[in-house]
């Protein structure tokens, strides 16, 4: 997984990915945490939405409790760091992409996650690549706009109200401060990155481009991932025949986003959802992802449709739903709640 900060996510009305939006910097770390360590150690509790709804990182430990596969962490660019074991690329945390310069130099982190990505392979039959960034579907809007991809009214939202508007006002003036003319962005996405992007994109970007020469990827997410998709198609297209996207059917299914339209202006990428059901939950904090809540994360999609492949059918949304909920109810415990 790879993670990383933006101050965009400050921005109100940006993000639901914490209580307020100054705790959005310990989120990526907390999730961390939360897949090694089963509760999280930089908060007390989990990395909650301002309406108390968990991380879907809660989705993401219980896949990887009934199919066991090894995590790591990429450290794209974080202001607060997990305590647990992780890979370094030479990130930073980003500026607010309203500045039109939120990254310093993500060249030196995309080929660090090149690298990175080609070790990885050489002990993987496969690798499911997730994320952790608050604020990454405003920045991905802005990468893809910036590259010429059609992106209005296209990007997902934490939150039921996709805030398209806002996005766009913010997208808008991002790229008008840019120190790039929009044709140097189209024809160069790291500098499309570094004028409007996040840290976890360029590291995201390299691992996959370095991992996807040998072996396939899944790229686990939703429309943060097809912006990704989108800088490793401009600068390592001959590895896009070796990637899918792996989400959750809350974002396939999401009438505020069109994850298909985007995926489809980059290439025939094959779009893998995860057929999750928390409908007949009893717990109201699980319910409200069947009403577009939160929707993915943390590789939620990826992690379940690779937990669904590797278990040959012995897992599925029924399991999966009776891990949740089993997680769900410790972690409220751990909360108090």
């Amino acid at each position: 997984m790879v993670i990383g900060n933006t101050e965009t996510a400050k921005i109100p009305g940006v993000s639901a990915a914490g209580a307020v939006p100054e705790i959005t910097d310990f989120t990526p770390a907390a999730d961390v945490e939360l897949l090694h360590y089963g509760r999280c150690k930089c908060i007390d509790g989990v990395p909650v939405t301002p309406t108390g709804v968990p991380t879907p990182g809660i989705i993401t430990m219980s896949a990887l409790q009934l199919s066991p596969m090894p995590t790591f962490a990429v450290n794209g660019g974080v202001r607060v760091r997990p305590h647990t074991p992780y890979f370094e690329v030479e990130g930073e945390p980003g500026e607010d992409i309203r500045t039109g310069k939120a990254l310093k130099d993500p060249r030196r982190v995309y080929e660090n996650g090149v690298l990175l990505g080609r070790e990885m392979a050489k002990g993987s039959e496969y690798l499911v690549i997730g994320e952790s960034i608050a604020g990454g579907t405003t920045t991905a809007l802005a990468v893809l706009m910036a590259m010429g991809y059609d992106g209005h009214g296209k990007v997902s939202s934490s939150m039921i109200d996709n805030p398209h508007s806002l996005k766009e006002k913010i997208v808008s003036e991002g790229i008008s401060n840019s120190p790039f003319c929009r044709e140097e962005m189209r024809a160069d996405p790291l500098k499309a990155v570094q004028a409007v992007g996040d840290p976890m994109m360029p590291a995201a970007a390299g691992v996959v481009a370095g991992a996807a020469e040998s072996i396939p990827v899944i790229m686990a997410g939703g429309t943060q991932m097809a912006a990704v998709m989108a800088i490793v198609k401009g600068l390592a297209p001959n590895v896009l025949s070796n990637i899918a996207l792996g989400t959750t059917k809350w974002i396939v299914n999401d009438r505020t986003s069109d994850v298909r339209s985007i995926v489809k202006q980059i290439g025939s990428v094959p779009i893998l959802a995860a057929d999750l059901d928390f409908g007949p939950s009893k717990h109201d904090g699980l319910n409200v992802y069947e009403k577009g809540l939160v929707k993915e994360g943390v590789g939620a999609g990826g992690i379940s449709v690779a937990a669904f492949l590797a278990s040959q059918g012995r897992i599925g949304k029924n399991e999966m739903l009776a891990k949740v909920e089993e997680n769900y109810v410790q972690l409220m415990r751990i909360m108090g709640k």
